[in-house]
């Protein structure tokens, strides 16, 4: 079933948000609560959009509330996130395979920073990305203060200073090369993956490898592999005959930086 949009433009005070949106859409009250408690309802107002949550706001004229309906996403129940450190104003989490980094518009429950900001009772920023299919390290920012120097630490490390390590481990199809590295532009852009091949399984023609990337380009490790003709397993998008039950063989297991708030050395990590 394809995602329902319902756009309600408000031009007579005093009408409550669930109200309006279950008049408009046909839906039952209590599955309009549950669609707004999931993210999939939003409130434009004075120029300004964002996720209303609450059933009994009253809109205003000039208001746009819009509902993003898509039963099959607000069905499902995401697995649950396990918190690895907590440094009150950021922490760091192991993202499950299937989470996403962030919500869409059709909703937010499946996300890590509604996640993490449900189980914290924080606000919860993002600071980078992983993959939906990937599982492993992802930082939180709980503070806009923290979200910014964080941010910032990734965003030089996306345009190729080393002032953050991030370690991967990925099983690909193949017999790798001991180590290399591969500097294929993507997107037009630079973009740099090393790795070093720990182990191959010459019966099941796999090989498992650590990977540092010095660049962040969207999907990076599974382009860059894919393209040397050794693709990560279980990847749905890149690479022929890989295809694996166990889902995406990609595993974010290393963070380090120094912390720009308390300058103090971080190295987390995770063995899949």
């Amino acid at each position: 079933m394809s995602t329902q949009e319902f756009q309600i433009h408000i031009t007579e005070p005093g009408q409550i948000a669930v109200d309006v949106l279950a008049a408009r859409s046909g839906l039952p009250k209590a599955r309009i609560k549950d669609a707004m408690a999931k993210g999939a309802v939003w409130l434009k107002q004075r120029g300004k959009e964002k996720r209303l949550r609450r059933v009994s706001t009253e809109l205003l004229p000039g208001d746009t509330i819009s509902l993003y309906y898509d039963a099959r996403l607000l069905a499902l129940t995401p697995p649950t996130p396990i918190k690895l450190a907590d440094e009150t104003q950021y922490s760091v989490w192991l993202k499950p395979a299937g989470v996403l980094a962030q919500g869409t518009r059709e909703g937010d429950h499946c996300a890590m920073l509604r996640l993490a900001e449900l189980a914290l009772n924080r606000q919860a920023f993002l600071v980078h990305r992983l993959d939906r299919e990937a599982s492993g390290l992802m930082l939180i920012a709980h503070t806009g203060k923290a979200a910014a120097a964080l941010s910032a630490l990734f965003a030089e490390h996306t345009a190729g200073a080393s002032v953050i390590e991030k370690r991967y481990r990925v099983e690909v199809r193949g017999e790798l090369p001991s180590a290399g590295q591969i500097d294929q532009p993507l997107d037009g852009k630079a973009a740099s993956t090393r790795f070093t091949r720990l182990s191959f399984d010459a019966e099941r023609q796999c090989s498992i490898a650590e990977v540092v990337i010095d660049s962040g380009r969207k999907h990076q490790i599974r382009r860059h592999l894919a393209g040397i003709g050794h693709p990560v397993l279980g990847d749905p998008q890149y690479g022929e005959h890989n295809a694996d039950p166990r889902g995406l063989q990609l595993f974010a297991v290393q963070l380090k930086f120094v912390c720009p708030l308390s300058k103090r050395p971080r190295d987390y990590r995770y063995q899949p």
